[in-house]
C-alpha cells in the first residue's frame, strides 16, 4: 500500500468540514431517521414515496459522511505562516483585475474547499492553476468557456 495522499485546507476550512461532519453525523443522521420511521407509518413500503426519498437522503447522508471521514484523517490545517503572500500559493488572498477593468479578490483552496459561490477558487481549476506560484504584477491568460480571460494580479496578502 502507497502512501496517503495529504491534503491541506485552510484553517477555516479544516473548521468547516470539521462542523458539517460533526453535524451530518448527529442533528442530520437524526433528522432522517425520523424521515424513515414517519414514512414506515404511511403504510406499504413498495408503494411509499416519502419512505423511498427518506432511504434515499439517508444513503446520501451516509455517502457524505464516509468522504468527510476519509478526507479528515488526511487533512491538515494550514499555518498562517504557511501562506505565502510574496507569490500565489494554497491560502493567498489574491486580487486580480480583468481586462475590462473589474476587480476580483478570492482565497485558493485545495479542491475540497473550493466554492466559487463565496470566491473560494481550487489550486486545479483553471484559473487558480494559471495564478498559482504567480507575482503581484504579473498577467496570465485563463482559457474559460466563455473564452479567453485575462487577469492581472495586483494583491496577494493572508
Amino acid at each position: 500500500m502507497g502512501d496517503i495522499e495529504e491534503i491541506v485546507l485552510t484553517a477555516a476550512g479544516y473548521k468547516e468540514l470539521s462542523e458539517e461532519l460533526d453535524k451530518l453525523r448527529t442533528t442530520e443522521r437524526r433528522e432522517v431517521a425520523e424521515r424513515i420511521r414517519d414514512a414506515i407509518t404511511y403504510g406499504e413500503l413498495t408503494e411509499n414515496s416519502e419512505y423511498e426519498d427518506a432511504k434515499n437522503a439517508q444513503a446520501f447522508l451516509e455517502g457524505r459522511i464516509e468522504d468527510l471521514k476519509h478526507i479528515m484523517q488526511i487533512a491538515r490545517p494550514m499555518e498562517i505562516d504557511e501562506i505565502p503572500t510574496d507569490y500565489v500559493g494554497l491560502g493567498s488572498i489574491v486580487t486580480v483585475t480583468d481586462d475590462t477593468g473589474d476587480e476580483w479578490e478570492f482565497t485558493l483552496v485545495s479542491p475540497v474547499e473550493a466554492n466559487p459561490n463565496i470566491d473560494k477558487i481550487s489550486d486545479e481549476s483553471p484559473v487558480g492553476e494559471a495564478l498559482f506560484g504567480k507575482r503581484v504584477g504579473d498577467t496570465v491568460s485563463v482559457t474559460v468557456p466563455a473564452g479567453k480571460n485575462k487577469y492581472l494580479i495586483t494583491a496577494i496578502r493572508k
